[in-house]
């Protein structure tokens, strides 16, 4: 029986891939997580280069720090751990993938007011392809988001498709050419919300986002969670130290090591970039660019 979607819901996501559920998410928490941005933020100021924390605008100064991205909040603030672990998330997940689930990553990426970061079409399998595709991301939507402030657009649908081709310049750019692929941006749809919503999306879904052109910050946690049972196939980008430091990613459910392989396609994201960083410095590699 499910938590907190209805059968309505439930099914239009296995249709569409993706839901959006407004005003998940508590005002006063949305509070607490916007305090803890600030700090952030505060930290980046004399900062010159991007580091293990935070990624940096290209726009950033030391005198007028810019933040694109927290790498990993849920490990530097408990706040983002309390989130994280909260029912306010993981109820609607079981709903969708089952009762186990574990963090694949997380990433706090900060588009601010008249100068925020695109970030081109891509499918996250194409990242981090697993041995099942019973994955998806959570995203909180911590501004306001509306057509203007650079929201996430997803094509409905896409995730019952192909793993399409992420290479430019014969190394994985981590971004799809839209025309030589024969998608339409006029089919995307864009999921806009007030504060406190949250979307979820396939991971095989197509998505992106524009720049954020509006006078309004637009700053969106992503939550990226698996299957308990779904292990990452040999070539992703996804880390897998020992079995101990895997287990230790469980967020409900009970650890095993009997992978549920299900027929699935996979493209793997080899040969790697010369130059390893952000989703944002892959994609500099595509001379395509969508936006």
């Amino acid at each position: 029986m499910a938590e907190v979607l209805s059968e309505d819901q439930v099914q239009s996501y296995r249709d569409n891939g993706y839901l959006l559920l407004e005003k998940r998410v508590p005002d006063d928490l949305i509070g607490r997580v916007r305090a803890e941005i600030a700090r952030f933020v505060e930290e980046a100021r004399g900062m010159t280069v991007s580091n293990d924390r935070l990624d940096l605008e290209d726009s950033h100064t030391p005198e007028a720090p810019r933040v694109r991205r927290i790498k990993l909040p849920h490990r530097l603030s408990p706040v983002f751990d309390e989130l994280l672990r909260s029912d306010w998330i993981l109820a609607p997940v079981r709903d969708l993938i089952g009762p186990g689930l574990r963090l694949h990553t997380s990433k706090l990426n900060m588009k601010s007011a008249g100068y925020g970061a695109a970030v081109e079409w891509h499918q996250d399998w194409a990242f981090y392809p697993h041995t099942n595709d019973d994955i998806l991301a959570v995203g909180v939507i911590i501004d306001d988001m509306d057509v203007e402030n650079g929201p996430l657009m997803v094509f409905p649908g896409s995730h019952r498709g192909p793993v399409y081709d992420h290479h430019a310049g014969g190394y994985f750019a981590g971004a799809i050419n839209l025309a030589a692929n024969g998608l339409d941006t006029r089919e995307a749809v864009t999921l806009t919300g007030p504060a406190g919503s949250i979307s979820l999306h396939h991971v095989r879904a197509v998505h992106g986002s524009a720049p954020n052109l509006s006078p309004r910050d637009r700053r969106m946690l992503f939550l990226e969670i698996t299957a308990a049972d779904a292990f990452p196939v040999h070539g992703s980008m996804s880390s897998f130290e020992s079995l101990a430091e895997y287990d230790k990613r469980l967020l409900c459910g009970t650890p095993t090591i009997t992978p549920r392989v299900a027929e699935v396609p996979v493209r793997l994201p080899q040969p790697q970039p010369p130059t390893v960083g952000s989703i944002y410095e892959i994609q500099k590699a595509m001379t395509a660019r969508n936006f």
